[in-house]
C-alpha cells in the first residue's frame, strides 16, 4: 500500500550554493504541485507541453512532466536545441513552454526564428534567475502569456506564481503570489533550538519560507542538514533572501552571497539590475560577487557580459552605478564576453564559481593598485 508521505523520487538540488544534495521527495509533494502549478500555468487537456529541460532537474520532472500528465495534457519531449524547438512548436502546435532565460534568450537569437509558425504558443513559464524589463519585454512579443514564480527542489518545484493574463509591470512587480496550500512567510533566521524564527512584517527582508504538503522529506543520508534547512514545526526555509506584499515575492537573494562592504548589507540582484537596466541592450548577463577587501572588509566585483557587436567598458559600468550608494558600487569591473559566466548545471550563474575567480583576480589586482582603496 503506498501512503503520501511515501519516499518516490530522488532529485539533486542546482548546487548554485555549493555541491548538489540529494533531496527525497513524497508523492504527496508532488501532487500538490501538480494542482498548484497545473492551474496557475493554465495546463489542461487541450495543453501541448514542450519539454526540453534536463531530467535531473525538478523543474523536468515534477513541474513539466508529472504536472502535464495529471492535468491531462499532451507533452513533446526532447533535448534542448534552437532550430529543433522551432520545428517542433511548428509541427506539433506547442503551446506551453517552460525554461530559464538563458534558454528563451537562445531561442530569439536564432537566426530566422521570426519566420517559423509560433502562432500556437500561448503561455511561457520562466525562473530561475532575475531578468530586466527589456528581457521580459522581449519574451511577450514572443508568447502573449507569461508565468514566473519561485521554483525549489525541496518544495518539489513551483512555489509562488504570477496570475495569467499579467502585463510585464505585473511580472517586475514581483516573482508571484503564495499558492494555495503551501503558506509562504518571510521569517527572521531559524532559532538555535531548531525551531522557526519571527515572521516578519509585510514589505520586510527576511529569509522566504514554506509550511505544507509541498515540504520535502529531507536530504538522504543528511539528518543534519535536513534540520538545518527544515523547522521543528516543518517551516522549509529556502536559502533566499526577500520580501512579501500585496504584488507577491520579491528576491533580495541568496542569503550566502549577501554582501557587506563597509558594513552594509547590499543584495547582488539589486546591483545587477541597475547595470543591466543601464546598460540594456549592450550587454547580456550581470554578475556581481563580494570579495575580502582590507578597507571595506568585502569589496564588490562585478562580471559584465558585453555583446558581441556593442562597446563597453568598466568605466561604462562604473558611471551607469554613480546613482546608487558609493557603498554598492563595484569596486572592480570584468569586462567579459557572453557566454563566460561560469554556469551550474542548471544554466544558471555559478556563484560559487564565480567568487573563487574574484578571488584569484586579488592579487593581481593588488599588485596594481586597483583594490583595497
Amino acid at each position: 500500500l503506498v501512503v503520501k508521505r511515501d519516499p518516490c523520487l530522488i532529485i539533486f538540488t542546482t548546487g548554485s550554493t555549493g555541491s548538489p544534495k540529494p533531496a527525497l521527495i513524497c508523492h504527496e509533494n508532488i501532487l500538490t504541485q501538480n494542482v498548484t502549478f497545473g492551474v496557475f500555468s493554465m495546463i489542461d487537456a487541450g495543453t501541448i507541453f514542450l519539454n526540453n529541460l534536463p531530467p535531473s532537474h525538478i523543474a523536468c520532472t515534477t513541474e513539466v512532466l508529472a504536472t502535464t500528465i495529471f492535468m491531462g495534457g499532451t507533452m513533446v519531449v526532447m533535448d534542448f536545441d534552437p532550430k529543433k524547438c522551432f520545428e517542433a512548436i511548428a509541427e506539433h502546435r506547442i503551446t506551453h513552454i517552460l525554461g530559464i532565460p538563458a534558454m528563451f534568450t537562445m531561442l530569439w537569437r536564432f537566426p530566422d526564428y521570426k519566420t517559423y509558425d509560433r502562432s500556437s504558443l500561448s503561455v511561457a513559464v520562466f525562473g530561475g534567475q532575475q531578468v530586466p524589463r527589456s528581457w521580459v519585454e522581449q519574451l511577450q512579443s514572443m508568447v502573449p502569456n507569461l508565468c514566473t514564480g519561485l521554483g525549489i527542489t525541496e518544495a518539489s518545484g513551483a512555489t509562488t506564481s504570477n496570475c495569467i493574463p499579467c502585463t510585464v509591470d505585473d511580472v517586475m512587480d514581483g516573482i508571484g503570489l503564495c499558492m494555495p496550500y503551501f503558506p509562504l512567510t518571510v521569517r527572521e533566521p531559524m532559532n538555535p533550538d531548531g525551531t522557526a524564527g519571527k515572521q516578519k512584517a509585510p514589505g520586510e527582508v527576511g529569509e522566504i519560507c514554506f509550511q505544507g504538503p509541498q515540504v520535502f522529506l529531507g536530504y538522504l543520508g543528511d539528518p543534519e542538514r535536513t534540520a538545518q534547512t527544515v523547522s521543528k514545526e516543518g517551516v522549509l526555509y529556502t536559502g533566499d533572501l526577500g520580501s512579501y506584499d500585496a504584488k507577491g515575492l520579491h528576491l533580495a537573494g541568496r542569503r550566502k552571497f549577501v554582501m557587506k562592504p563597509k558594513g552594509y548589507q547590499v543584495f547582488p540582484s539589486d546591483v545587477e539590475g541597475h547595470i543591466a537596466q543601464a546598460l540594456k541592450g549592450k550587454i547580456g548577463t550581470v554578475a556581481v560577487v563580494g570579495a575580502e577587501h582590507e578597507i571595506f572588509t568585502e569589496g564588490i566585483m562585478a562580471f559584465v557580459e558585453v555583446q558581441k557587436d556593442s562597446v563597453v567598458t568598466a568605466q561604462d559600468v562604473q558611471d551607469a552605478c554613480k546613482s546608487i550608494s558609493s557603498y554598492s558600487r563595484p569596486s572592480h569591473v570584468e569586462i567579459i564576453p557572453v557566454g563566460a559566466l561560469p554556469l551550474t548545471r542548471s544554466a544558471k550563474t555559478d556563484y560559487m564559481a564565480l567568487k573563487e575567480r574574484a578571488k584569484a583576480l586579488l592579487p593581481k589586482l593588488r599588485a596594481e593598485g586597483k583594490w583595497d582603496r
